[in-house]
Parts: C-alpha cells; structure tokens; sequence
C-alpha cells in the first residue's frame, strides 16, 4: 500500500527531507507532496547579501534544485500554495492556492512541518514605506536590488547590527551608499561579548560605516512622495534613501501552535532526537521551525541556519524513508564578515554561562593568521571561555583579517567532543609559515586559559 507524505515548506529542511526519502522509497512506496507558499525552492538564503552586493552573479547561483528538478524525481511539489490549516486527527492539511484562491485538503500518512522563520518587523510608524527592505527571501533580495537602482540619493541605513546587518552594510557600501547601522545594543553582534563586539565596532568605523549603537528606532519618516526619508531615533534623524532591516527572526509556528504542538521558550517546535514532534507518531519538524538542544548548556535554544536545516532534513527523510537517523544538537557555530573583517563564535558567551549556573573563566589573545615573518599575516583576537573547576572549553569568539573566521571549527570541533583546554593544547594542527604560527591562535588561547583554570584553583 503506497503511503503519503506531506511536507510544509519548500526549502533547505522540507526539500531535503523530500528528497532523502525519495532516495530510500520510490513513487510506488511513498507518494511525496511537498506545499510552498513563495515563488523559489531549495535556495541560498544565507547568499541573498552577496547576491545583492554583486559577489554573486546572479539569482540562479543561489537556486540549489529547481520545483521542476524536484518534480522530475517524482516529488510533487505544489509552488504558490499555503498551507493554512493542520487537523492531525484526521491527518490533512488545508492548502490555498496564492493565485487562484482555491482551497482543498490533502491526506498524509506521515507529515514534515519546515516552515522555517519569519523576520521581525517591528511595528514602527512608516515600517511599510516604500524604500524600506526585510532580506528574507529571494523575491526580497530582488526587490531591494531594484530600489538601489531607483534610489535618487545614496543614504542607506541598517537597522539592527546582527549577521544580516552587517553583511548587508558590506554590500550597501559596495553599491557606493554611505552607511549607517543603528543598532539597539550598545555594540554590534550580540552575538559575541560585548568586548568582541566592540572590535568589530572600530572595524565597522575604520571601514566607513557609521556604527551607533544604544540606538533602538522609533519611527520611519517619509517625504512627500510616501518614500521613506530618514529613520528616527531618540536621539537624532538619519537620512536615509533606501532602509534595510536586519532586526531577526523568529520562529514561524503558528500551525504549530493552532494546532496544538509542543513549542518551546522561543516559540519553536519541540522534537525528539529523530527530529519528531515530541507526543506525534507521524509529525516530524525541522529547520528554522524547530529548537534544538544545545550541547553545551544543555538547554534548547533557536539557531536559524542554513547548514543545520539541510542536516534536519537529512535526518527526517531517513527515518521517513525507513532508516534511522538522529541529530545530536549543535555548539552554536556560526561565520561571518564584513567586508575583509571575519566575525566567527561558537559555543557560549559568558552571559550564557552565567544563564545556566556555570562559573568560568575568560581569556583574550592576540595572534596572527601565519607566521609573523610570512607576507600576508593578519591580526586576530582569540576570547576563550572554560569551566573554572574541570576546565572544560566552553566557548571561543574570533575577530580578525584573513585566516580568523574558519579558526572557529577547531574549537566547535572541540566542543562537541566535551574536551578540556588542556586537550586542546596537545591537538595536533596542521602547521606551515604560510598557513599558521608555530602555535595556532586557537592553541595560543587554550594555554593561557589552562593558566587561568589553574590560578582560579
């Protein structure tokens, strides 16, 4: 008897899932239909700021799989429809076609809810103007172009100094924009401590972007054409031609939540390790949909990225399709850059440490991408967290020039193995002049914070 499953969401987790079952059952076990409100499957969210900066030539380099790709391999997936209703006691959805309006119900034997995260757009005075751009999706990232292209004035302002705002900085001052970010926090990347935060700060100023912070918006204001003109806070206007809101993201639960699903204190799925809704036989979750347990502190947390949906996905289609697979949970690793700027953190800050009870210590180094004597050596601060009595790692936070953002995966590495800083003294890391100093920044810091642990007795 040939079974049904029903996928909510089109992109990185819902098609990966789709298609890793597709791989463990054909048509003739498994009927595959897949529901996405947007116009774009299986794409580069994550590359939207490149694509807009111009690193990225063009929309299609961010497409992975295309709905007619995924169609030829028998998964049928229904673009421009949205799924407004879940009655999982009868197991349906409701679906509403976006162009023509019409509604209908459609039986699953197994459901995959991937509807990932919705932006926060606060609710400010002129937030809708036109001018003003959230850079959720692809159709958002196309809309934005063509305003930089409109725009009569060369004035952009970011709101909120997150990933997105400034990586959106970066490609605003590659279109020839002076750039302001306001930020509600008094430095960018909160992310990070608040003295790595300032690093990236003095960057952001040395690049010539105009960075305040302690800065929360109050209002949009717009001219006489309805086009946004400045952006408001308590403490003063800023011009601005075109406005990008960088601001977060949220989970988007609100099936979820109708439906009477278990969510968490961020308002996200809850799941087992098989990526199944806790108290569901049949529903499974993942993606930016979903929390996940955090390996460090132990505690679910929300962490909307790319490269742990498609591991969701990958996760759910196996059991899906008759495997067996789990995810673990994550350290909290995530890379950016602004401009030749690398920003990369991974496991806790130390007001996450201080969340759940845990007493450490705090080291900061600074270092160099390779050998000092090779061309091209690049400065790099090191802050590392570890346990004050076991001296267990736990967390690292890079701000550097070339060579510092990818550092980080030896320390998310580290973490998911739950070792020492000791351990981590004695890893045998790969060494040339070219490519590191004798000791490895990362090493540099485990030893001084071994000398911490100890000094805290």
């Amino acid at each position: 008897m040939t079974e049904r499953l029903v996928v909510i969401g089109g992109d990185a987790a819902g098609m990966s899932a789709a298609s890793q079952a597709r791989r463990l059952k054909d048509s003739a076990e498994l009927e595959i239909v897949a529901f996405e409100r947007g116009h774009f499957s299986s794409y580069s969210a994550c590359g939207i700021p490149y694509w807009v900066g111009g690193d990225v030539a063009s929309l299609d380099g961010l497409i992975a799989r295309s709905p007619e790709e995924h169609r030829a391999r028998d998964i049928d997936l229904r673009m421009r429809t949205e799924v407004t209703e879940l009655d999982l006691d009868r197991q349906r959805v409701r679906a509403r076609d976006l162009e023509s309006g019409t509604e209908s119900w459609t039986g699953f034997d197994k459901l995959v809810i991937a509807t990932g995260a919705r932006p926060l757009r606060p609710p400010l005075p002129g937030i809708d103007a036109p001018g003003v751009h959230g850079v959720q999706t692809l159709d958002d990232g196309q809309a934005l172009i063509d305003s930089l292209a409109r725009a009569k004035g060369r004035r952009a302002v970011v709101v909120g100094a997150g990933y997105i705002g400034v990586e959106m900085a970066e490609a605003l001052l590659g279109h020839g924009f002076e750039v302001t970010v306001l930020n509600r926090s008094e430095q960018p990347m909160a992310t990070l401590d608040p003295d790595m935060g300032r690093l990236v700060h003095e960057a952001m100023d040395g690049l010539g972007i105009t960075t305040v912070g302690s800065a929360p918006v109050t209002k949009i204001l717009t001219g006489e054409d309805g086009r946004v003109r400045a952006v408001a806070t308590d403490d003063g206007e800023y011009p601005a031609d075109v406005v990008v809101l960088g601001t977060g993201v949220v989970p988007e639960t609100s099936l979820a939540r109708a439906a009477g699903l278990p969510l968490g204190t961020y308002d996200g799925l809850l799941t087992d390790l098989s990526m199944r809704v806790r108290g569901q036989e049949n529903v499974w979750a993942g993606g930016d949909c979903v929390e996940v347990l955090d390996l460090v502190s132990g505690r679910e947390r929300h962490v909307p990225l790319g490269t742990h949906a498609n591991k969701h996905g990958q996760v759910i289609g196996s059991n899906v399709g008759g495997d067996y697979a789990t995810f673990p949970g994550v350290v909290g690793t995530a890379v950016s850059k602004v401009c030749d700027l690398e920003i990369a953190r991974t496991g806790l800050r130390e007001k996450d440490a201080r969340a759940v009870g845990l007493r450490f210590v705090s080291v900061k180094v600074e270092s160099t991408s390779r050998a000092g004597y090779y061309p091209g050596a690049a400065n790099m601060t090191v802050k590392m967290l570890a346990e004050r009595r076991t001296g267990r790692l736990l967390g690292v936070q890079i701000v550097g020039r070339e060579g510092a953002g990818k550092r980080v995966d030896i320390a998310a590495v580290a973490l998911t193995a739950g070792m020492t800083v000791q351990q981590m003294v004695g890893l045998d890391l790969g060494y040339a002049p070219p490519f590191s100093p004798v000791w490895d920044p990362v090493l540099v810091a485990a030893r001084k914070a071994v000398g911490a642990v100890r000094a805290a007795g």
